[in-house]
């Protein structure tokens, strides 16, 4: 009996060092470089943002981490149905949704929902778009998918003000 548990053991260590399997709801991590653009207007000069990214979930439910190009995070978004919540170096702030959680940070509503499904090159589900030749059209911005297998996607959005985001994902789809 006590060479059997002797024999065991290693088993036992070796299972304790292994790292348990991703749930199978759990999405990957998508990482990269965003910048986001947002013309002037009569009322606000324009505005700027560049950040590096990692993102997980999908439209319903999810997490963006913003870092600075040192690495140290800037703030943080997470959401899930009725609920977003932003953090960052004062604290953290909930709103209803993530469109509330855009204006209220960048004074826009950008479709921070939509991100993940465009940023996997594809439309997001939940509303209506129009094909292109390099893309699609979907909540009144343009989608360029021309550049994705360099890992590039970029969203205009022509309405005032304009707004322009380009990404540059980690890894090449």
């Amino acid at each position: 009996m006590k060479r059997r548990a002797l024999a065991l053991w290693p088993l036992v260590l070796l299972g304790a060092c292994a790292s348990p399997p991703r749930a199978a709801n759990e999405a990957p991590w998508t990482s990269g470089r965003l910048s986001v653009r947002i013309e002037a207007t009569e009322t606000r000069p324009a505005q700027s943002v560049n950040a590096s990214f990692e993102l997980q979930g999908g439209g319903d439910r999810g997490e963006l981490r913003l870092n600075s190009p040192l690495g140290t995070r800037v703030a943080s978004a997470r959401w899930a149905p009725g609920l977003a919540v932003l953090s960052h170096g004062d604290g953290e702030q909930r709103f209803a949704d993530l469109a509330d959680l855009s204006r209220q940070a960048l004074g826009e509503n950008l479709p921070l929902a939509a991100l993940p499904d465009w940023l996997a090159g594809r439309p997001w589900p939940a509303a209506p778009h129009v094909a292109g030749e390099s893309g699609f059209e979907q909540l009144g911005w343009q989608v360029s998918l021309a550049r994705r297998s360099e890992g590039w996607v970029e969203a205009r959005r022509a309405a005032a003000p304009a707004v322009l985001l380009r990404v540059k994902l980690d890894e090449s789809p």
